[in-house]
């Protein structure tokens, strides 16, 4: 698949201009009630989900900060390889 030339600053601001949002947005929940939409979760997320802990408990489990669990904090790369590895170990199997 070819990836799209990213557009000029000029280019840009003239697709900005000539955009009708409100038929984007439209379209968008037209496409939603069609079931065409998709939900995207981060790998956290999606273990958080599958574990059936809430965020808290999830946070607590792995001795994660919670905050981070929330707002994905990229600035914390050494604690997400942990977190990462952490995932991987415990298989996010909920604990009896």
């Amino acid at each position: 698949m070819k990836s799209k030339k990213p557009l000029t600053d000029k280019e840009l601001e003239e697709w900005e201009n000539n955009r009708d949002l409100g038929a984007e947005l439209l379209e968008s929940v037209r496409q939603m009630k069609a079931g065409k939409g998709r939900v995207i979760m981060s790998p956290v997320i999606s273990a958080q989900k599958k574990s059936g802990l809430s965020q808290t408990e999830f946070a607590k489990l792995l001795a994660y900060p919670l905050e981070h669990c929330r707002n994905g904090n990229k600035a914390v790369a050494n604690r997400a390889v942990q977190l990462k590895n952490s995932l991987k170990l415990q298989n996010v199997t909920p604990m009896s």
